[in-house]
C-alpha cells in the first residue's frame, strides 16, 4: 500500500461491515489526522515522549482509544506521522557540489533543532521503515546532496542513513541528560564540574590519560560535540 492509500485508509472505520456503534460517544466533532498529530506533539512538548501512549492521546482528544484507530493504524504509525510533521518543517537546499558538506551540516542541524523542541521524540525515528512522503523527502534531499558532492551511490545511501541515525541518537541522549538535570537528585551526575573533579581524583597510575586530559574530556559548549562528530562523518566521505 503506497503512502496515499495508507493515509486514505485512516479515514475508514476499523470494521465498515460492523455498522454504527450504538454506544454514546464522548466527542461529537470529528477528529482529523492533523488534530491527532497536533495533540500528540503537545503531549510530548509538555510531558515528554515517554508519556505519549494511545490512551494518553485519546484522553487529550476527549475520545476513546479505539476511535483513534480510524485515523492512526498503531503507535508505530503515529510515530511516523510525528516525525513526518517535523520533517515537513525542514527546508532543503538545492544540491550544490561546491558547498555540499555545509549543506549536509545545515540539514542535520535543522533536524536536530526540530527533535529538541519535543523531549525524547527522536526515539520515534529509530527502526523506522518510512512511507511518509515528508520523511522520504528529507532522505531524498540528503541523498541528492551527497551525490552532488561526488560521493558514490552506495556510500551516499549508507551515509544518509548514518547521519540521520546520529542526529536522532544525539538528541535522545541530550533529552535524557536534560531530564536528569531537571531532577534534583540526579543533577550531580551530569554536572561538568563534578565530572572534572571525579576524573582528576582518579589514581593517575591506573588512569594516566583520563586524569591528564580531564579538561578535554569534559569540555564543550552548546552543540560543540555534535558539530565535531558531524564534521568527522561528513569529511570522511571524501575518500568515497
Amino acid at each position: 500500500m503506497n503512502p496515499r492509500e495508507r493515509r486514505a485508509a485512516r479515514h475508514q472505520p476499523p470494521n465498515p461491515e460492523a455498522g454504527t456503534d450504538p454506544r454514546p460517544r464522548r466527542r461529537k466533532a470529528p477528529i482529523t489526522v492533523d488534530q491527532v498529530v497536533d495533540t500528540a506533539l503537545g503531549v510530548v512538548a509538555t510531558e515528554g515522549y515517554e508519556a505519549l501512549t494511545m490512551r494518553r492521546l485519546a484522553g487529550a482528544l476527549d475520545t476513546g482509544p479505539a476511535s483513534l484507530y480510524a485515523h492512526v493504524v498503531n503507535k508505530a504509525d503515529l510515530d511516523e506521522l510525528l516525525i513526518g510533521r517535523l520533517c515537513s518543517e525542514l527546508a532543503l537546499p538545492a544540491p550544490d557540489p561546491a558547498t555540499w558538506r555545509e549543506q549536509l551540516r545545515d540539514v542535520c542541524a535543522g533536524m536536530r533543532d526540530q527533535y529538541l523542541r519535543y523531549p525524547g521524540i527522536s526515539r520515534a525515528a529509530f527502526a523506522m521503515a518510512p512511507t511518509d512522503l515528508e520523511i522520504l523527502r528529507v532522505s531524498e534531499g540528503m541523498l541528492a546532496i551527497l551525490l552532488a558532492g561526488g560521493v558514490a551511490p552506495q556510500a551516499a545511501a549508507w551515509a544518509a542513513d548514518a547521519l540521520l541515525l546520529y542526529v536522532a541518537a544525539y538528541c535522545l541522549e541530550l533529552s535524557v541528560v536534560r531530564q536528569r538535570a531537571a531532577d534534583g537528585d540526579d543533577a550531580w551526575v551530569v554536572d561538568r564540574d563534578e565530572l572534572l573533579r571525579r576524573f582528576t581524583a582518579l589514581p593517575a597510575g591506573a588512569f594516566p590519560h583520563t586524569t591528564r586530559h580531564a579538561a578535554e574530556l569534559t569540555s564543550g559548549e552548546g552543540h560543540d560535540r555534535f558539530d565535531f562528530t558531524l564534521g568527522l562523518m561528513i569529511d570522511g566521505l571524501g575518500r568515497h
